[in-house]
């Protein structure tokens, strides 16, 4: 009764800031507000960084921030969720702009918004969870790799003589151009690492991206040292989001279309491990397809308002958490500060070093690659799941998201279904075991005379669809008893193959009798006709039923031995 009661609370589609606004009190609102300081200090050198790493200008990851931070909090299903550009888009995006522009990453974005709010309409939060482990460790780990690879050039102060897309092909321009190697950079680099490793072991109230920040670009514009900045390469704007339409066409949807199926399940999958992470953290219990829904008017607003992909963000999220933040008004905090620095303070931005923004990416891409979670798989995992999580490495880094994602999903299906056809079988009990303590074990009736009972275990689906066909081999049978009792469900050629030992049966003469059929097979067998064929008077709500049936069925064949 519980359980019925509290499963549409968890489910409505209301935003969290509408339930907890109920009993806000001004207590509340100043953690909240301590909270939202504090992330959006952390989200301002994360945002700019994960922009530079994804292709695009240092504004645009504030814009992502401020805007669907803010729908994020405003909407969400979440009471702690913290919303922002992140790493898991940046390989994507930086392929998105590179071969397609700002108008092809906006097109995606807006589109993988759409399904998202589709997802959520739905009900789909929480189908999510049944996509395998191993691809979401995968293609976390395999993104982190990218992130890293992609900076080295920064960190060591490279001259690429090339503008290679793909992975390997940075790593190839690495080898190619190391003779660019610069010993300044590369110390400004380690000196922000050290910041980055060591700094949160002491004081971790503050921020150690931002001191990291302020001290290697403090260094680097009084000492003068030869290290590239953000000015250097980018043009910087202090301007406030703008809203911008692109240039949309038919073809453009469609080219666009792999690529925003691959941002929503990012986005999808990211955002509602980051609200059940948070759940954890405060006692709390999100609403997942009210996130959905958000991140997908979050998303849409973003690419909107020259942002890029976001999704929820489990780190910034986590610090929220730890600070206080136990509202939306915390994440709603967040995004309207960085608006303010970023019409402030932005123009400083073009200070800070990129072997910094470089060493910041190392550290994300650190945490985020989950290395105990692989290592933890490796070792306890079968030899086929550490197959489908090894090619979703593999894939990520040599191809691309799409790729790895639409394989390992077929690979870890097709894994699936033969586990569930190995486990699926159909057996003639022939002997007794004394341990067995199943009250209606068949061993324990008296089965009637020219009759063979089988029970089936385990789904009855394509895959298995050649395991039954034997149960004719039998000579001399009458009556032949198919037992059901654990078999959930059957699909179309599960049903053929129960169709075609019915014609078997009937050429051969032979009576069938099904037991305890349950109510997805039953449903099917109907569609099919079967019932009809078979007649309904041979369906058997129990063994003991069925036996008594087929009991009179053979004295109707053999009155003399009645």
């Amino acid at each position: 009764m519980n359980q019925t009661a509290t499963q549409p609370k968890t489910d409505k589609l209301k935003p969290k800031l509408f339930s907890v606004m109920k009993t806000y009190s001004g207590k509340q609102f100043a953690q909240d507000l301590v909270a939202g300081v504090i992330v959006a200090i952390i989200a301002l050198p994360l945002s700019i960084a994960l922009a530079l790493a994804s292709g695009v200008s240092p504004e645009q990851g504030l814009y992502t921030a401020i805007v669907a931070g803010f729908l994020v909090s405003l909407l969400g299903g979440s009471r702690v969720q913290i919303a922002g550009p992140t790493a898991a888009f940046a390989t994507i995006v930086a392929g998105i702009v590179m071969k397609n522009g700002m108008d092809g990453l906006i097109v995606s974005t807006v589109l993988a918004g759409m399904i998202m709010i589709v997802m959520g309409f739905c009900r789909f939060g929480k189908l999510l969870k049944y996509i395998p482990s191993t691809i979401t460790a995968g293609f976390t780990f395999g993104i982190a790799v990218t992130i890293a690879i992609g900076q080295i050039k920064d960190f060591c102060g490279l001259q690429f003589q090339n503008a290679p897309i793909e992975t390997t092909d940075k790593l190839i321009e690495v080898f190619r151009c190391i003779g660019s190697f610069r010993w300044e950079a590369f110390m400004i680099g380690m000196l922000a690492l050290a910041i980055l490793i060591f700094w949160p072991k002491k004081l971790d109230k503050i921020p150690a991206s931002l001191i990291a920040v302020l001290v290697t670009a403090v260094l680097v514009k009084v000492t003068e040292l030869p290290v590239n900045t953000i000015e250097n390469l980018y043009t910087i704007s202090n301007d406030p989001p703008k809203f911008t339409l692109p240039t949309v066409t038919f073809a453009a949807i469609r080219e666009m279309l792999p690529n925003a199926f691959t941002i929503a399940i990012l986005a999808a999958v990211e955002s509602l491990l980051s609200c059940v992470v948070s759940d954890g953290m405060i006692g709390s219990k999100h609403r997942s397809n009210m996130e959905l829904i958000a991140q997908g008017i979050a998303n849409i607003g973003s690419a909107l308002f020259g942002g890029i992909p976001a999704t929820g963000a489990i780190a910034r999220t986590a610090a929220n958490v730890k600070n206080g933040g136990r509202t939306p008004i915390a994440g709603m905090v967040h995004s309207v500060l960085l608006l303010v620095i970023l019409v402030v303070l932005m123009p400083y931005a073009a200070l800070i070093p990129m072997p910094t923004i470089a060493a910041i990416l190392f550290i994300v891409a650190y945490n985020m690659c989950g290395l105990k979670n692989i290592r933890d798989m490796i070792k306890t995992s079968p030899k086929s799941d550490i197959a489908v999580l090894l090619v979703t490495i593999i894939l990520t880094v040599v191809f691309d998201l799409v790729v790895a994602i639409g394989v390992g999903l077929v690979l870890a299906a097709l894994l699936f279904m033969k586990r569930m056809a190995d486990v699926t079988e159909a057996h003639a009990w022939v002997e007794y075991d004394d341990e067995d303590t199943d009250p209606d074990n068949i061993i324990r009736k008296k089965i009637p005379e020219h009759t063979r009972v089988y029970e089936i275990n385990g789904p009855m689906f394509f895959a298995a669809s050649d395991k039954f066909k034997y149960m004719l081999d039998d000579k001399g049978l009458d009556i032949l008893i198919v037992r059901m009792r654990n078999v959930p469900m059957i699909d179309a050629a599960g049903v053929a193959s129960l169709a075609e030992i019915v014609k078997l049966c009937e050429k051969d003469g032979i009576r069938i009798v099904f037991s305890h059929v349950n109510e997805q097979p039953m449903h099917a067998m109907e569609k099919a006709g079967l019932v009809s064929t078979v007649g309904k008077e041979n369906f058997c709500e129990h063994i003991d039923t069925a036996l008594l049936r087929a009991q009179a069925l053979v004295e109707q064949k053999h009155p003399a031995n009645a």
